[in-house]
């Protein structure tokens, strides 16, 4: 810019004395009209020739930068397809996870509950089996007292008569012998 300046200042003094500072910065005539001739013949061959090429070519360049945007826009739309796509079959995941999470909760349960059952069922079985066996030796312990009673009471009651006792007899004193006990 100070450049520029120089130059103007120094025209314009060596125009002031030479006679006219415009003369310096115009040219003559004849060229200034062969410059105008030569920028039009320019311009229209620009103009004829240049422009149409350079049209096609930013044609050619606009429908390529259309054509990608539309690619583009495609594939975003095929990306949030899948996207959906994706979260859809996750949450399928999540939904089939969590299920298959409470049949098994309640299979154990079932199970636990079978286990229980059984477990309770055997512990019936003992014990009924415990009282079975209790009340035979139960049974089988009375029996043998009886018998060892009716012994004994046979036994004292030959030597309180002095004698011998027959079989109905010992039966009837063995009974009676009994019942007295149960009345106790």
């Amino acid at each position: 810019m100070q450049l520029l300046t120089a130059l103007a200042v120094l025209a314009t003094e060596e125009g002031a004395e030479s006679g006219g500072g415009l003369s310096l910065i115009l040219p003559p005539t004849s060229e200034l009209i062969a410059g105008i001739i030569a920028f039009l013949i320019v311009f229209w061959f620009v103009g004829r020739r240049a422009m149409p090429m350079i049209n096609r070519t930013l044609e050619a360049r606009q429908q390529a930068i259309t054509g990608q945007l539309s690619e583009a826009e495609e594939a975003k739309r095929e990306a949030e397809s899948l996207l959906a796509d994706y979260r859809a079959q996750l949450a399928d995941a999540k939904t089939e996870g969590n299920r298959i999470i409470e049949e098994a909760r309640a299979s154990g349960e079932q199970l636990k509950a079978d286990i229980v059952a059984r477990a309770e069922e055997e512990a019936a079985s003992t014990l009924a089996k415990a009282r079975d066996e209790a009340q035979s030796e139960k049974s089988r312990a009375l029996a043998e007292a009886r018998r060892e009673v009716g012994e004994i009471s046979v036994g004292l009651a030959e030597r309180i008569v002095g004698g011998s006792l027959d079989g109905k007899m010992q039966q009837d004193l063995i009974d009676r012998y009994l019942a007295d006990l149960e009345k106790l």
